[in-house]
């Protein structure tokens, strides 16, 4: 019986670790080249532009990265990468720029959204809109 009990929870060690690894970390960095990292984001902060990106985030994003962006959306456990929380700080201390940059061009498990969202100024009203989820 005890040879059972430490083959059942070696066995499951093994499987705990063998996901753990095949995960990629969320924390892989993302660089953004200069020019776009700088570029400023052309459309005001407004209600109207807020309420836009929200539009736009929940369509498209929420799914992923929740609706308050802590990276807990529904299909966020079928991705090889868990979503980011957008509302860290290490998030929240990109600039504009960097945002609308891995919005549009994507990565891995973050599509590309400027086919999805071609109109420039959505984009940017998505970036506005990940501002107000800060914690």
């Amino acid at each position: 019986m005890k040879s059972k009990l430490i083959l059942a929870t070696s066995v499951l060690a093994v499987g705990v670790m063998s996901v753990a690894f095949t995960l990629e970390p969320q924390t892989k960095p993302w660089p953004v080249p200069e020019k776009n990292a700088k570029t400023a984001n052309p459309v005001k902060s407004s209600k109207q532009s807020i309420a836009d990106g929200k539009a736009l985030w929940n369509l498209h994003c929420a799914s992923c990265h929740g609706k308050t962006g802590l990276g807990d959306g529904s299909k966020a456990a079928q991705l090889k990468t868990q979503p980011e929380d957008i509302s860290k700080s290490s998030i929240q201390s990109q600039s504009d720029g960097a945002m609308f940059y891995k919005i549009s061009e994507g990565r891995d498990d973050m599509p590309s959204f400027k086919k999805k969202i071609p109109d420039q100024e959505d984009i940017w009203n998505v970036v506005n809109f990940i501002r107000t989820l800060k914690k």
